[in-house]
């Protein structure tokens, strides 16, 4: 099996499992269960891309989500959307930005359907859920992972820059 269809093959299982595994506390994609550090998936397929960047959002800060959001904007623009690959981790504070009644949610709706993939880490979602009873409700594009910090490190290792705006 070609190194290609092997990474399709994995993301539709992903986001299959996503939708059965996650029970009822969030139905978004999850890689909880899935989650294998030398072989990264991702939501969105970008077989043709060049460039490859991952985003850090760690801070409770509305004004950094906006230049996070803005920053990948203009690197879609500049690359084409088939030519680059992204993906924002938010954790700790920053997980703020993918919650579902985030001042950004829309933002990071219409991103999505431009390819780019907004992962959430199931860690701070857990020190979240000590505080207020339940899971954080995410947006509906987030990717649950495992650990933010560990998806950074894993997104590194294969090729991917790294930008914390």
């Amino acid at each position: 099996m070609t190194k290609y269809l092997r990474s399709t093959f994995l993301v539709l299982f992903i986001l299959g499992m996503g939708i059965f595994s996650v029970g009822t506390a969030f139905a978004n994609v999850s890689m909880l269960h899935d989650f294998h550090f030398n072989q990264p998936a991702f939501l969105h397929a970008h077989p043709f891309a060049q460039r490859k960047l991952v985003m850090q959002v760690s801070q409770d800060s509305p004004g950094r989500w906006n230049l996070t959001l803005n920053t990948a904007q203009n690197i879609l623009n500049y690359f084409g959307q088939e030519k680059v690959q992204i993906v924002v981790v938010a954790f700790g504070p920053g997980l703020k930005m993918e919650l579902k009644n985030s001042p950004v949610a829309q933002k990071i709706a219409a991103m999505n359907a431009e390819g780019v993939e907004f992962d959430a880490c199931h860690n701070t979602m857990e020190e979240m859920k000590k505080k207020i009873g339940h899971l954080p409700i995410l947006v509906p594009s987030a990717v649950v992972v495992p650990a933010g910090i560990v998806r950074i490190m894993q997104l590194e290792s294969h090729g991917f820059n790294y930008v914390k705006p």
